[in-house]
């Protein structure tokens, strides 16, 4: 076991000798391949991955073949995802990683299902007011740096469920980070998209720019983080003690520290996974699982979801008048997602809750939707503004056993706070960004044309953000169907409904069911954002002009987006209709296949065996 301060972890130069020291712990096999498989199937063929013992779809193929390796050597889909996740960390290091949060939804074969809360939450140091006369301090820098949870959730849920050893889920990805890897073109584009912040910051400039600091590193070239690779040594061999009771986190703070922010190494002490109940509902005859506050992303889908099983499955949610009666039923939603908030401070979340999981509650609703127009703001009943969370990665695995993992995760911001510790090597998270605040200095008031914030998700210390991010897992007849969950801040909700509705409501098969173009609506502002992009792959997306043309009848204000969600997704299927009667040769009851498909939107694939 590495002692608590080696005296290597200021010297870099001895990183290779790290990893060489380290490497007889790790097989060849563990590690990703370093190109995708060939296409098999077509122009889309390596997004999708049909196999039975085991599949992982994540935001980059080399994540999905590291879990994969983890399937194979007899880890299950807990064991998967902590892999997982810590190789995303490194290799889409904009989205998430261990300076950020996430959600887990784990349901195990036999039958056990549990929500992991592994949100970040607002530092002792935080108040309501702090951010007032600059709300701009929230949004990056040092004071919009929430107390990271990942790390705390991964192994939560790994001493629970895991099998392999704790280091064999993390070497591979110490090994990424010190060694290097491919700059994809999507880690590209997101870096483009903020190059000042990078240049600014002398944590991502080491990491992201050439030495020279004359440019951002390109598509293909390598990258490495030392620094993490040391970070990421410590946690495997130690445990995440070294990072909320350790080296790990006291050089952290005081790097935050010195920029002016308030995380203090007892914030890391103090912080706790929660470990709640999941929420779930019978929609269309399936049962879906899904994430409870503070994320708003399973109730909205689900009150979503039974709005529209009221217009009739397949018929009544397809063609364009279906596009329509899913906006309204978006701006419903959102209307109403925001009265919840972190049950342990928001009151009344519960009774919010069950109505928007409620059947009833969806009639109700549905009484107020008219397939000839569209309304202002003010018809849904929305009393708060909305809050706008920004990107994230998610990775969805189901393993041999049918045990099952929809895990998305995120920093915020592409590349958080955008600020890279420089003792750590961790790029830290914004999440005080998904927290509402007093407008007017403190007041709760708004305008005749903007609602006055939530207060049920005013900052506080220890509170968790309000959150769209939206894990789900279907079953039927007590069988897994799917595993699912996108990336993409508040267009989550959106993502998630129609990847489900596509597939389980309008027949698509798996890979036509994420490929289909996307529209969004958060209520405010009141305009409908539909995809019309073509991505750093080449590939073009575009709601088809047919249905834009039957919205704009109706009302609706368009506007393009060259930009949209990453979906994931993993479904079993089943020959017939013998789904409960399956069987192999020798009597036993048998699984379904299973088929998964990574969006290529972000280029990623998936791996199955």
């Amino acid at each position: 076991m590495l002692p608590k301060s080696p005296p290597w972890r200021h010297c870099p130069v001895l990183v290779p000798l790290l990893l060489l020291v380290l490497l007889p712990l790790t097989s060849p096999s563990d590690l990703p391949a370093d190109r995708p498989p060939p296409a098999a199937i077509g122009r889309f063929g390596n997004r999708v991955v049909a196999a039975r013992r085991g599949v992982v779809a994540t935001d980059d193929g080399r994540c999905s073949w590291i879990g994969r390796n983890v399937l194979r050597r007899g880890g299950n889909a807990v064991d998967a995802a902590v892999a997982a996740a810590f190789c995303l960390g490194v290799v889409s290091s904009a989205s998430s990683g261990i300076g950020g949060g996430a959600f887990m939804i784990v349901r195990m074969a036999s039958g056990e299902a549990q929500a992991f809360d592994m949100r970040e939450v607002a530092p002792i140091k935080a108040s309501q007011n702090m951010y007032a006369g600059n709300a701009s301090l929230k949004s990056s820098g040092p004071l919009s740096i929430a107390v990271p949870g990942e790390l705390a959730g991964l192994y939560e849920a790994w001493k629970r469920h895991g099998r392999l050893p704790w280091k064999r889920l993390v070497l591979p990805s110490v090994f990424l980070a010190g060694k290097g890897y491919k700059l994809s073109k999507y880690l590209h584009f997101q870096m483009t998209q903020i190059s000042q912040s990078i240049f600014a910051d002398r944590g991502l400039a080491g990491v992201y720019a050439t030495e020279s600091g004359s440019r951002l590193k390109r598509p293909g070239e390598i990258c490495r983080n030392r620094k993490l690779a040391v970070t990421l040594a410590k946690i495997a061999f130690n445990g995440v003690r070294e990072f909320y009771n350790g080296s790990i986190g006291r050089e952290l703070v005081r790097d935050v520290e010195r920029l002016g922010g308030i995380l203090t190494v007892e914030d890391l002490a103090r912080y706790r996974v929660r470990v709640r109940k999941p929420v779930s509902a019978e929609i269309m005859g399936m049962k879906l699982i899904g994430m409870p506050p503070p994320s708003s992303g399973g109730a909205a889908m689900f009150m979503i979801l039974n709005i529209l099983a009221q217009y009739g499955v397949p018929n009544g949610i397809s063609g364009p008048l279906g596009v329509h009666r899913l906006i309204e039923s978006l701006k419903h939603a959102f209307a109403v997602r925001m009265n919840l908030g972190d049950p342990d401070f928001a009151n009344g979340v519960e009774q919010v809750l069950s109505d928007m999981i409620s059947p009833k509650f969806a009639a109700e609703i549905k009484k107020t939707i008219y397939d000839n127009t569209t309304f202002g703001p003010d018809h849904y009943g929305g009393r708060w503004n909305q809050i706008d969370d920004h990107g994230t990665s998610h990775v969805s695995i189901v393993d041999g056993e049918r045990n099952a993992v929809a895990m998305t995760s995120t920093v915020n911001y592409y590349f958080g706070a955008r600020i890279l510790s420089p003792s750590t090597g961790i790029v830290l998270n914004n999440e005080m960004d998904d927290f509402s605040i007093p407008s007017n200095n403190g007041t709760g008031g708004g305008n005749a044309d903007v609602p006055p914030p939530a207060p049920t998700n005013f900052v506080r210390p220890g509170k968790r953000p309000l959150s769209s991010m939206a894990p789900t897992i279907v079953l039927e007849d007590g069988k897994l169907r799917a595993v699912m969950g996108a990336s993409g801040g508040a267009m989550i909700i959106d993502a998630t409904t129609e990847v489900f509705l596509n597939y389980f409501g309008k027949g698509m098969d798996p890979l036509s069911s994420v490929l289909a173009p996307r529209v969004y609506h958060q209520l405010i502002p009141n305009k409908v954002s539909y995809e019309n992009w073509t991505t750093v792959y080449r590939d073009h997306f575009e709601v088809p002009a047919e249905t834009r043309a039957f919205l704009e009848r109706r009302g609706h204000v368009l506007q393009g987006l060259a930009g949209g969600t990453i979906s994931q997704l993993v479904v079993q299927e089943f020959q017939g209709d013998h789904r409960s009667s399956l069987k192999n040769n020798n009597g036993t009851t048998a699984f379904g296949r299973l088929v998964g498909v990574s969006d290529p939107r972000k280029g990623g694939f998936p791996a199955g065996f």
